[in-house]
């Protein structure tokens, strides 16, 4: 009997020190965000819980543009990027090596839709991209979109200047600007694509450009985004980062397959809750799970960044690729 009271004494005050135990403080990362469905695997992680089971508090920053997403990263401002594009980052690395390494990417093309090309829902004679000769064209913000975007038309015989007048546009003001007559047609991306189509301000007119006319295949791997952690971040944090990308890895698992997770498209993106089932969504992968016809459609992209100026120089994409 005296035994079974020592064993309750023990457990009890064993349980007090429990109670009584500070929690372990989460992890601060600061994440920088580029508002568009490429997005979307924050939103998962934070709202599902997968950050914070792995001890994590994931600050989500929205960065207007890619430009300033870098910024961000060389200074330390943010250790990580949801969706940095992939030319911008490329260029970046020939740069400074290690700046933004890529552990997930976002394949795009004609099945996984992002980018289109759009035209107001006033101009019924325009059918094709080479029917936006003679137009005020806006576009996706950063180099890299203005580069897709100009080599998308180029490939079909339309040169910017000749052809057409080109300007880009932080996403913000896409509706805003072919609602008021200000351009004609855009090149702009998820949701916003849809969401002019729902309110009847304009129409998609091609989906999937990059991989159909730069790649040369439209269910190429055009990967233009995807998810990077810093050099820096790396290094000196490796547990931390391996705790993300499990988590990130779940995101995307989500992302891809259940459906409910398009839900958020409506809570953080401004999308009507009656179309957020129907907005296409690029395909998510990690790093390790890429297949090596994938890896080679990234670097034919980024080959062709640096025959366009956009990229420095050469750089194979496997060396700022990183495996969790």
């Amino acid at each position: 009997m005296r035994s079974l009271r020592r064993l309750i004494a023990c457990v009890a005050v064993l349980t007090a020190i429990a109670i009584a135990a500070p929690a372990v403080a989460q992890d601060k990362v600061k994440m920088g965000l580029f508002i568009a469905s490429s997005a979307m695997p924050y939103f998962i992680a934070k709202e599902r819980g997968y950050f914070a089971a792995e001890n994590l508090d994931v600050e989500g920053i929205p960065i207007a543009n890619h430009p300033l997403i870098v910024q961000a990263l060389v200074k330390g401002d943010i250790d990580t990027a949801s969706n940095l594009l992939s030319l911008e980052g490329a260029n970046i690395n020939v740069l400074r090596p290690g700046t933004a390494n890529y552990f997930s990417i976002n394949c795009q093309n004609t099945k996984w839709q992002l980018e289109a090309f759009v035209v107001s829902s006033k101009n019924t004679t325009i059918k094709t991209l080479r029917d936006l000769k003679g137009q005020r064209i806006m576009c996706a913000p950063g180099p890299g979109n203005l580069f897709v975007a100009k080599g998308v038309l180029k490939r079909i015989g339309l040169e910017e200047g000749r052809d057409y007048t080109m300007q880009e546009q932080q996403m913000s003001v896409h509706i805003g600007a072919l609602q008021s007559g200000q351009f004609e047609a855009g090149y702009t991306l998820e949701p916003v694509v849809s969401m002019l189509e729902h309110r009847g301000i304009a129409r998609r007119l091609e989906a999937g450009v990059i991989a159909t006319h730069l790649l040369g295949h439209p269910e190429a791997c055009a990967v233009l985004a995807g998810g990077v952690m810093s050099d820096r971040f790396l290094k000196e944090r490796p547990q931390v980062a391996a705790r993300l990308a499990r988590a990130w890895a779940k995101a995307l698992r989500d992302g891809n397959e259940d459906a409910s997770a398009r839900d958020l498209l409506a809570k953080h993106m401004n999308v009507a809750a009656e179309i957020a089932q129907t907005v296409p969504l690029s395909r998510y992968f990690m790093v390790r799970d890429l297949t090596p016809q994938q890896i080679a459609d990234f670097q034919k992209l980024t080959d062709l960044a640096v025959e366009g100026g956009v990229v420095k120089s050469k750089i194979d994409v496997k060396t700022f690729l990183k495996r969790f």
